[in-house]
């Protein structure tokens, strides 16, 4: 159970939709209402481009070569959608004195929150939840939380 205060932020997201909640109610009855919403198209790493794997040659002698890995350019995307919203909680923390920040994002997410938050951000966070609950309705959202 995570405890909501009055005024709160619950920032709900993953690398492809993030919501910002505000907590209309109280700890025991929150009352949570959306106040932004991003969304990201990421089409999977296939659709971003088609090119083969580069090969490197070794450095000895020998004729052998090795492939490149490819890049994941769906994964790539995702990190910096992450970045941008973390950015924008940054702005939506700062422009508030003391608005505490609750954290709802699946583990990969909630890891990469964790360093692209600015210290001012960090220092916010009362609670965090480590499920991915951006396809959930708002109040589905509440009811995990109070869970």
């Amino acid at each position: 159970m995570v405890r909501i205060p009055h005024r709160a932020v619950v920032f709900v997201g993953d690398g492809r939709k993030a919501l910002f909640l505000r907590n209309q109610g109280d700890e025991r009855f929150p009352n949570l209402k959306m106040e932004a919403v991003f969304e990201h198209e990421n089409p999977p790493t296939h659709s971003h481009g088609t090119d083969r794997p580069g090969r490197v040659s070794k450095a000895s002698h020998s004729s052998h070569r090795s492939a490149v890995e490819t890049t994941d350019w769906h994964e790539l995307e995702e990190s910096r959608f992450v970045r941008q919203v973390a950015a924008a909680a940054e702005r939506l923390i700062r422009s508030e004195q003391s608005t505490p920040l609750i954290v709802v994002a699946p583990p990969r997410t909630l890891a990469e929150l964790r360093s692209a938050f600015h210290e001012d951000v960090k220092r916010r966070i009362v609670g965090e939840l480590d499920k991915d609950l951006t396809k959930h309705p708002v109040g589905e959202i509440e009811k995990h939380l109070q869970d």
